[in-house]
């Protein structure tokens, strides 16, 4: 598939979009031995020669997709100062550089997605897509109707109102309550914040859906690979 050669650059890891077209017009790049100092050439990778600086570039990963059910304990970094597990450390296996697509916090488990499609994950992040997740969260005591109505009509955090949640109790009793949260914001510690908003600290809290994919009987610490559909269906 052709795509523009900066891009395809930027892909096989020489430089960013932009330094890749700075190489290009100072002439280091060739495709099938010619020098190629034109914006906006495309090229395939799969079936013409390209180099940079006399290098042949490395043949492009295939693009991979997984669902991972995080545990508690690890940090959504690549790697960590303080020598925490990583959730790199989960996927180290595939043989593929793969990051998270947004994070969860420490303390927090559930689903996370990775990947190696950098434009798939700035996509699927903008504010535009506006993607769900879904979480359930377990609470001391219980919400009054009118804690529901303030989760669900937005909260101040930090001087922000948070956008409007969908929220459903799950479970209420003598050893507290448990509900499901939906927003598509992503600030940091958004729920634990929002409920301590409002008098309730949270004591666990699990993704189980990121968009239309859902952990199911996925273990902790497992995960599995998308299908073409369910990558497809993430903006639906």
């Amino acid at each position: 598939m052709e795509e523009r050669l900066h891009k395809v650059l930027a892909l096989a890891g020489i430089a960013s979009r932009r330094k890749a077209e700075e190489l290009i017009r100072q002439g280091r790049v060739q495709v099938d031995g010619q020098v190629v100092s034109a914006m906006g050439v495309k090229v395939d990778p799969e079936r013409q020669h390209i180099t940079c600086d006399g290098q042949p570039l490395q043949r492009q990963p295939e693009s991979i997709y997984l669902l991972l059910n995080k545990p508690a304990g690890y940090v959504t970094t690549m790697r960590d100062p303080q020598g925490r597990p990583t959730v790199a450390s989960l996927v180290a296996d595939v043989g593929v550089r793969l990051f998270p697509v947004g994070r969860l916090d420490l303390d927090t488990e559930g689903a996370l997605l990775m990947t190696n499609d950098g434009d798939i994950a700035q996509a699927v992040q903008h504010p535009s897509y506006q993607v769900e997740k879904t979480y359930h969260a377990e609470v001391w005591g219980t919400l009054s109707p009118n804690d529901i109505q303030r989760l669900e009509e937005g909260i101040m955090l930090e001087g922000q109102r948070t956008w409007p949640a969908r929220i459903r109790c799950l479970r209420s009793d003598r050893e507290g309550s448990s509900y499901e949260v939906i927003i598509h914001e992503g600030r940091k510690r958004q729920i634990r914040k929002m409920f301590a908003a409002i008098g309730h600290r949270v004591r666990h809290l699990r993704r189980v859906a990121y968009g239309s994919l859902r952990l199911g009987n996925l273990a902790p610490g497992s995960y599995r690979q998308l299908t073409p559909a369910e990558v497809t269906a993430i903006f639906s």
